[in-house]
């Protein structure tokens, strides 16, 4: 599995971006995907996660104001950043479950004070 993911950039606080990440390769082996991210000096965490059914699940810092959502016929990712804080700012990486894990390359979002 490929996962290339893209969308990043920079924000001002309180706007929006939306992350998109496509996969390729053995897609139809991907149960859930999920975002990522690490800002400089700290562990990867859990942004968000979607089962191939739907099921969804968020950070806490993140609740109400990101949304994962998942096109399966498009085999595509996407997270849905609005009311971003400069606290958001990290690299964002997509990964994708297969009973193993696959990551994409990350793509940086900034958001300034």
């Amino acid at each position: 599995v490929q996962l290339q993911a893209c969308g990043g950039g920079l924000v001002q606080a309180g706007g929006s971006l939306r992350l998109s990440c496509v996969a390729s390769g053995r897609i139809f082996e991907i149960n859930a995907m999920g975002w990522y991210r690490q800002a400089p000096g700290k562990q990867r965490e859990l942004v968000a996660s979607i089962t191939r059914s739907g099921v969804t699940n968020y950070a806490d810092s993140v609740e109400g104001r990101f949304t994962i959502s998942r096109a399966n016929a498009r085999n595509t990712l996407y997270l849905q950043m609005n009311s971003l804080k400069p606290e958001d700012t990290a690299v964002y990486y997509c990964k994708a479950d297969t009973g193993w894990p696959y990551w994409g390359q990350g793509t940086l979002v900034t958001v300034s004070s």
